[in-house]
């Protein structure tokens, strides 16, 4: 199974950011929603047949971890990657997702490690 029909959702107050993943992940096969902070993913996780996340840690207001946190409660069996700009989260935030990696670490590594996120697919990128 390819990652064609795997729905993302993207979290990410930064709206460039935020265009330039949904862009990457959509031209990669994916379906992408995308929510401009933590409260409104929560709301669109919660309301849709979500199958990962994609999660920025700093954003105004709910950080990631607050969000992941949350959103474990919803639906624990729904892989989440977090992003963050910072080196070494502590533990307790990092123990709430399935992947944490860096910003710097670029697209290829964003899209290997979301797709090993999925064990039945192989990735496409």
């Amino acid at each position: 199974m390819s990652v064609s029909g795997h729905l993302i959702l993207c979290v990410d107050d930064e709206k460039v950011g935020l265009q330039v993943r949904r862009l990457l992940l959509e031209r990669s096969g994916y379906r992408v929603l995308t929510a401009p902070d933590g409260p409104t993913g929560l709301k669109v996780f919660e309301d849709n047949p979500v199958e990962a996340v994609v999660l920025d840690y700093a954003m105004p207001g709910m950080h990631g971890g607050e969000v992941a946190a949350m959103m474990r409660q919803i639906k624990p069996e729904v892989p989440i990657l977090l992003l963050s700009a910072y080196l070494g989260l502590p533990p307790e935030i990092t123990q709430l997702v399935n992947v944490y990696m860096t910003k710097g670490e670029g697209a290829p590594a964003l899209l290997d490690k979301l797709s090993s996120m999925f064990p039945d697919s192989k990735s496409t990128a």
